[in-house]
């Protein structure tokens, strides 16, 4: 395992969080994986999954892990302020601005408009995701799984867990067997 410095961590994750308004997910699978390469799918998925089931914002818990594992405790740390600087400085300055033109009907369809480009951006990083599992077409049981128990039964993330993490580990377990 190769090791990045807190600044290459910092530019990496500034790249990422300016380049996704209303969610970066999309755009870290992109850097991380396609472009600066620092993952494999396999990895980012494997991450990423550990991240949702722990307290606090994905893509922070994100950042932290690939921070951490790249550059210890600085790199998480360069990774975090890369992730949220800019984007903070720009949400306060948006923020002034909708105080004094909220009450402008365009102003209200251009956040209708953005709402969804979001849920378009974050179906089309599930899309990619999803095609890793393909590699092993049992373990889109745990996709399914998933997908049901959370939409269908609208089960909160401990129960989706709960439900979902046996059927994942045996898979995985024989996923890695054959590899």
């Amino acid at each position: 395992m190769h090791t990045l410095t807190p600044t290459q961590l910092f530019i990496s994750f500034s790249k990422i969080g300016m380049s996704g308004f209303g969610g970066v997910l999309p755009w870290a699978r992109r850097t991380l994986v396609e472009k600066d390469k620092i993952l494999s799918s396999e990895e980012f998925s494997a991450i990423l999954g550990i991240c949702q089931i722990v307290p606090g914002p994905n893509i922070v818990n994100l950042a932290v892990c690939i921070g951490s594992r790249f550059g210890g405790a600085r790199g998480a740390i360069a990774a975090v302020l890369g992730l949220t600087l800019g984007p903070i400085c720009i949400v306060m300055l948006l923020a002034l601005l909708y105080e004094h033109y909220s009450y402008l009907d365009s102003v209200r369809g251009i956040l209708r408009g953005i709402s969804a480009v979001g849920v378009g951006l974050i179906a089309s990083t599930g899309f990619k995701m999803m095609r890793d599992e393909f590699q092993f077409p049992a373990m889109f049981l745990v996709v399914i799984v998933t997908v049901i128990a959370a939409s269908y039964f609208h089960l909160g993330l401990g129960w989706v867990v709960l439900i979902s993490s046996p059927l994942a580990l045996l898979l995985a377990n024989k996923k890695a067997r054959k590899l």
